[in-house]
């Protein structure tokens, strides 16, 4: 039977279908747009539409279980999503609405916990016991995945680290607290420093290139970016132990974020002499999202586990 994952994003909709004997390859990719002013039960009309052209395309059935990735979270306590800059989405029992409206059990994650999942079964995290996958662009989003199971905590945040506060900072976040890691190296973030330095704007391409040309300013930012990554992820490491810590995101894409710097630069706040944690680029692109929500439904019911995320079996590589 083949399997069905949809990643819900604020602006689109993507929906594929994977094969599970070869589930990094889609067999099938759509996409329609979310357009998430016209409310929530659009969205949800607009994600019955896209379920019916990918069974038409794909010329599957769709199976009893679907996997989404959605901005958010399911609160474990009341049933409905929370967190989402996708606000029409918050306060919704959107698990319920959508098994009802696809006649198939909706399995619901956070975007960020399918990225982690897609990278740990099948991409750059592949054959790690532990993986921590970050997103790191306009936001810092992150979900951990522990021998094929995604953890989801008892409130549903498990792997929220740009929500954990840093020392001496002090910037507001949208959350309601204050100095949050989103706050010290997102990409806005980032580029507000720069600003700061400077007095002009410029996107964090244009600042990685004047580095590179060797700005002082820019370079700085950089810096900056380096040693607070490295603070931020050794508060995780230092919970987790993980194997590898794959990045996601624009951000992500940033060379010194895999140079020794960093890596010395967490060492200084890991409870150890030494830090053989990977930190890894991804390596599936903008497929991990829709393929690690595609997986959440690999499993049967009976995996047990809290809100729907499902331990997946490990695939042979071919």
């Amino acid at each position: 039977m083949s399997l069905y994952g949809i990643d819900l994003g604020g602006t689109k909709i993507e929906g594929a279908v994977i094969d599970p004997r070869r589930p990094d390859c889609a067999l099938c990719r759509l996409r329609v747009p979310t357009e998430s002013r016209r409310g929530y039960a659009h969205v949800i009309r607009q994600i019955v539409r896209l379920v019916a052209m990918l069974e038409r395309k794909s010329g599957t059935k769709r199976p009893g279980w679907i996997g989404f990735g959605t901005p958010g979270v399911i609160d474990p306590a009341t049933g409905v999503l929370k967190n989402s800059n996708t606000a029409c989405l918050n306060g919704q029992p959107l698990r319920e609405d959508l098994s009802a409206a696809l006649g198939a059990e909706a399995r619901v994650a956070n975007d960020a916990n399918c990225f982690a999942l897609a990278e740990a079964m099948f991409g750059a995290g592949r054959n790690r016991g532990v993986v921590v996958g970050l997103i790191l662009g306009t936001g810092c989003g992150g979900g951990v995945v522990v021998d094929g199971r995604v953890l989801e905590g008892l409130h549903g945040i498990a792997g929220e680290w740009g929500h954990n506060p840093m020392r001496g900072e002090r910037t507001p976040c949208y959350c309601g607290k204050s100095g949050c890691v989103e706050t010290v190296i997102s990409g806005p973030a980032l580029e507000r420093h720069y600003g700061n330095l400077t007095g002009r704007g410029a996107r964090m391409p244009e600042i990685v290139l004047r580095a590179a040309k060797g700005e002082g300013a820019a370079r700085a930012t950089l810096r900056r970016l380096s040693f607070k990554f490295g603070e931020a992820i050794a508060a995780v490491i230092n919970i987790l132990d993980p194997d590898a810590v794959v990045i996601g995101g624009g951000v992500g894409n940033i060379d010194i974020l895999y140079s020794e710097e960093t890596r010395r630069n967490a060492l200084r706040f890991v409870f150890n002499t030494e830090l053989r944690t990977e930190f890894l680029r991804p390596s599936l692109g903008d497929s991990a999202g829709v393929f690690g929500a595609a997986m959440l439904s690999a499993s049967s019911r009976s995996s047990g586990t809290r809100g729907g995320s499902p331990r997946v079996p490990r695939t042979r590589s071919g």
